[in-house]
């Protein structure tokens, strides 16, 4: 017989491998979801270490050290791949959603908090160069979003993802060649960090329905996700939200909830998922009611998710 999933076993054994790659957390799972979901891996890129990290965990915080420790030698930069989560450290607080950029300072205390699903990529940073380049400016805060360094640091952080790099491509210089680089585009997207994030007065209606439909595609795992979540984030009324849908013949929820059922079914056909079950999928694409679920997946798709599952591909 298959092992049953076991929620706190799989909290534990994350908790292990957070550990292992990024240090002395400590961490909490979210009471707002009854599935836990995590992964974690460290890449290594000529010298330089990388974390792959994806959980709902409620909170993962670190506490104040001496400085002096292995666990202090980093700042960590993190871009996140989606989802939304809030950084609290040294009294200031920041907010990440999709492809945003922050520098956190490992030997400050600090507390991340995932609003649902996130995943991201942080990259360990010799807090020592940090420092050194950053002069008297305090080692945390969020890259202004729509700045050229910070447009860079995205393309140079998924291009480290390469799986190639982490076979021995590269000579012995390119790991602190690049840390070298992404610290000083880090000093450049800080000192932009004062940058309003852009409105969206001179918009046209067209760009603002294309901006919804992509921040539904990349918040579909949110189980916050709705009209009022979309208006915030844009930064333009519900009201304006819903006669955008309705000009096309929309309805805001029926789109996310057809943009879900459909991630739900690609992974159902997946055969490298099919260890996954149906109400961890549901789960992982911000469904929190299996029943509701289901009946949904029917209507839609007109079959059970079982029995679409189980057709021949």
């Amino acid at each position: 017989m298959p092992a049953l999933f076991n929620p706190c076993v799989e909290f534990a054994n994350w908790n292990r491998d957070l550990r292992a790659v990024c240090g002395n957390f400590s961490t909490a799972q979210s009471d707002r979801h009854s599935l836990f979901i995590g992964s974690v891996h460290g890449q290594d890129v000529c010298g330089l270490e990388l974390a792959h990290i994806r959980t709902n965990a409620g909170l993962i915080s670190r506490h104040h050290t001496h400085g002096d420790g292995d666990d202090d030698r980093h700042c960590f930069l993190i871009l996140q791949g989606s989802g939304h989560q809030r950084i609290r450290q040294q009294h200031r607080v920041i907010d990440l959603g999709p492809d945003d950029i922050a520098l956190v300072d490992s030997a400050q205390a600090f507390e991340i908090e995932p609003q649902g699903l996130v995943q991201n990529i942080s990259v360990h940073l010799s807090r020592a160069e940090v420092a050194r380049q950053f002069g008297q400016q305090r080692l945390f805060g969020k890259l202004a979003r729509n700045s050229v360094a910070t447009h860079m640091i995205r393309a140079l952080v998924r291009s480290l993802e390469d799986a190639q790099l982490s076979e021995g491509y590269g000579g012995e210089n390119d790991g602190p060649a690049v840390e070298q680089a992404l610290i000083g585009l880090a000093v450049a997207g800080l000192d932009e960090r004062a940058e309003g994030q852009p409105g969206f007065a001179c918009v046209g209606q067209d760009d603002i329905y294309g901006l919804a439909t992509r921040l539904v595609e990349a918040s579909l795992q949110e189980t916050e996700l709705s009209p009022e979540y979309l208006a915030r984030h844009l930064n333009v009324s519900v009201r304006q939200l819903y006669r955008l849908f309705e000009q096309r013949h929309e309805s805001i929820a029926r789109y996310i909830q057809q943009r879900r059922l459909e991630r739900v079914a690609q992974d159902l056909r997946a055969r490298d998922l099919r260890h996954e079950s149906i109400t961890q999928i549901a789960f992982k694409w911000g469904f929190v009611d299996a029943a509701h679920f289901s009946r949904a997946f029917k209507r839609h798709f007109q079959h059970a998710p079982r029995d679409f599952r189980q057709q021949p591909l």
